[in-house]
């Protein structure tokens, strides 16, 4: 059975992206999360009544989503997010969960790794790591927190919906998040659909 956890604080928060993009967010952290960490659930525009929210749990990645690493998508995925969460209504649930489960400093090795001609799941494995130890369910006590069985999934990942439905939360729809694509991160993305069966359309992955 899934640990209960509860609302901790609701606070209303302004954000505004590099590109000029702003919105307000109800942001929300919370008690009784399994894995004591500090994840966080942005609130952002409304939902029509009697339809799923869309809901995105976002992993943080600080070299992507704050300093615009071109190494991953991480960044273009979050910024796209916040809007098409805005937009439609729903959650964007930040989880602590940097470098797919294995902290910064690891990550980094990862990249040096990657470096050396191993590919982003090659190289969590050779340091020893899972491929991906991502858990989500903080993502869901959140959401059972925020009163949600039942979401419309942002992302491209099946392994999100597998877990999330195995927690309890209903993936009434996937929708897909757009196509990142540089030549820094062509590799990395590629790895992506190959390694982990993600939903994006490349030019280059049969």
């Amino acid at each position: 059975m899934l640990p209960s956890a509860t609302v901790r604080t609701q606070v209303t928060v302004p954000l505004r992206f590099p590109d000029g993009y702003a919105t307000t967010a109800r942001v929300h952290t919370f008690h009784g999360l399994v894995d004591g960490r500090e994840h966080l659930a942005f609130g952002l525009g409304e939902h029509a009544d009697g339809e799923p929210p869309l809901v995105r749990p976002h992993s943080e990645c600080l070299t992507g989503d704050v300093f615009g690493s071109q190494r991953c998508d991480c960044g273009p995925q979050l910024r796209e997010a916040v809007e098409r969460i805005d937009e439609a209504g729903g959650y964007l649930l930040y989880l602590r969960q940097e470098g797919r489960g294995i902290g910064l400093y690891a990550k980094l090795d990862a990249y040096a790794l990657q470096d050396d001609g191993l590919d982003t799941y090659e190289a969590n494995l050779a340091l020893g790591r899972g491929a991906d130890e991502r858990d989500y369910t903080v993502a869901a006590q959140m959401l059972a927190a925020l009163g949600v069985d039942r979401v419309a999934l942002l992302s491209n990942n099946p392994d999100k919906a597998a877990q999330l439905e195995r927690l309890g939360v209903a993936v009434a729809d996937r929708v897909p998040t757009g196509v990142h694509l540089s030549p820094t991160n062509a590799g990395y993305l590629a790895a992506k659909v190959t390694r982990a069966d993600h939903a994006l359309d490349l030019p280059f992955v049969p």
